[in-house]
């Protein structure tokens, strides 16, 4: 299990303080433009602003640990803040509706890989990469399944820079498309949840729209996520004949562990979603509560954008590039077929 946040900055906190306090400033500029330009929001806003800083200003190294912080510990951090504004009534009436749209989404993930991939000459490990990354979450699932499939680091990053361009994409564009097409809160939760990539990205996208947007997107996502676990044995058993001799002969340590891949901050969203329903937390705190998660999520978008180096997204070729926005829009669509199938635009 990983190390707690706390701990790490307990032990070494100097080193995280110019980066966080560069992404809570971001963040708190983020907040008071979302607040003049509500249609955008504060968490659209905070990604640009974090995107525009990284390529014109480039803060240096010493910002890095905790940009990079920022960017994970919080954002799990403000999820688990979430929880406690959400009954485990809501968590699993939300997650049971969403695992047929959630179902279909995936299956066309991995099928669009697979043809298109092969269609463009995309080599098989970076379909899996890509087609694991749309399907599930984004850079979490891709860095799940790469020590199973045995990728290589450039194969990861092409994959993980691919996702995470259209991760900023759809948190520009979904919001429009959905006002455009008149969507329901709850219709527009459930695409973002089953349609883009990060939970970052569709933290951003659904409270863009609406806050009730933005709690359904969340709980779909989370439960989203969570299919990395048998997706990721799958693979492990998939790969084990052929990896168990190749181990064997090279002396490798270390293998497949579901406690690494495993995401544990879900497991204290639900905590606290039980924290919720058994009353432990008093309605008069819970407005307080989501105020402070919506600006824990503010500021770990904003700690992504600073992460994002445009340069280097261009250079990774156009073949992955157009392998994930075929992937991606076949996923889009077929969310939005679902939906519209089972009357829950």
């Amino acid at each position: 299990m990983q190390q707690p946040a706390l701990a790490v900055t307990a032990q070494c906190p100097q080193p995280y303080a110019p980066g966080l306090l560069l992404s809570v400033l971001l963040s708190l500029l983020a907040l008071l433009l979302g607040h003049h330009a509500p249609l955008i929001g504060g968490p659209v806003i905070g990604i640009v602003l974090g995107i525009l800083v990284r390529n014109l200003l480039s803060p240096n190294e010493r910002y890095s640990p905790g940009i990079a912080f920022a960017g994970k510990y919080v954002l799990q951090w403000s999820i688990i803040a979430l929880g406690f504004g959400l009954s485990l009534g809501q968590v699993a009436h939300t997650g049971l509706q969403s695992l047929a749209v959630t179902a279909v989404t995936m299956t066309t993930a991995f099928l669009a890989a697979w043809l298109l991939g092969r269609r463009l000459g995309v080599h098989g490990k970076l379909q899996i990469l890509i087609g694991v990354g749309t399907a599930i979450c984004g850079g979490s699932a891709i860095a799940a399944v790469t020590p199973i499939i045995r990728s290589d680091d450039h194969d990861t990053a092409f994959a993980i820079s691919t996702i995470f361009l259209f991760n900023l994409v759809a948190v520009l564009l979904f919001p429009l498309l959905g006002h455009l097409m008149h969507m329901s809160d709850m219709g527009f939760g459930l695409w973002a949840g089953t349609a883009i990539n990060d939970t970052s990205s569709v933290v951003a996208a659904g409270f863009s729209y609406s806050k009730a947007a933005g709690d359904y997107a969340t709980i779909v996502k989370l439960t989203r996520a969570t299919l990395i676990i048998p997706v990721a044995l799958v693979l492990a058993f998939a790969v084990a004949a052929r990896e168990k001799r190749r181990l064997a002969e090279s002396g490798e340590a270390g293998g497949f562990s579901l406690a690494r891949i495993f995401p544990w901050f879900i497991l204290w969203f639900l905590v606290a979603s039980a924290a919720r329903t058994a009353g432990f937390v008093p309605v008069a705190v819970q407005p307080a509560i989501h105020q402070t998660a919506e600006f824990l999520i503010v500021v770990a978008l904003t700690a992504i954008g600073l992460c994002a180096d445009l340069r280097k997204m261009a250079s990774t070729g156009v073949r992955p590039i157009l392998l994930g926005l075929g992937v991606w829009v076949a996923v889009a669509v077929s969310s939005l077929l679902v939906q519209l199938v089972i009357g829950q635009l």
